[in-house]
Formats: C-alpha cells, structure tokens, sequence
C-alpha cells in the first residue's frame, strides 16, 4: 500500500530526530529512525495487522518494539496514512490536540 504522512507526523518525526540527537546522540538516533522506517514499511505491507484503537473508528495503533513511541495510522482506500508518533510517557493523545 502507499504510504503518506500528515503534517502533524512529519514534524512528530523531525522533533523525535532532534531531541533524540540531543539526549542520546547519533548512534541511538540513527537507530532509533531505522526502527520507525522499518515499522511504517510493515504497516504498508500488513496495514491491518497492528490492533485498533478503541473509541477511534477506523484509528490504528503500532507500538515500537524496544523505543517508547506509538504510530498512529489510517488505511484510507489504498492508502495508509501515518497520523502521528507518540512518545509513550505523554498524555493519551486526542485527535483534537495534545
């Protein structure tokens, strides 16, 4: 399936880049961005795989195995579209803001 991203997970992506850069430097960043390419390229190929989110219809969630963040997503038609990515220690997350 195709794969697009909102806004709002693009900037969820550069924040993660740097702040992990900054904490842990560029081993663990390098790393920890291989981990969320290879997730999204398993929820392309199996977009239905990771379990829904409840009260979310249609909302699906992907943990990260060994890093603290959650990938929210949508398979829309033919397309899965990644809406942001979550640290674990935050709030839940509403759709409507933090």
């Amino acid at each position: 399936m195709k794969v697009e991203y909102t806004n709002r997970a693009v900037g969820d992506l550069r924040k993660i880049s740097t702040q992990s850069h900054k904490e842990f430097g560029e081993r663990v960043t390098t790393a920890l961005e291989l981990r969320i390419r290879s997730a999204v390229e398993q929820i392309g190929k199996a977009p239905e795989s990771a379990p829904r989110v409840e009260q979310r219809p249609g909302m699906r969630v992907l943990p990260l195995v060994r890093y603290p963040f959650k990938i929210f997503y949508r398979i829309i038609g033919d397309t899965v579209r990644i809406l942001h990515i979550r640290h674990t220690a935050r709030r839940p997350w509403t759709e409507d803001g933090e």
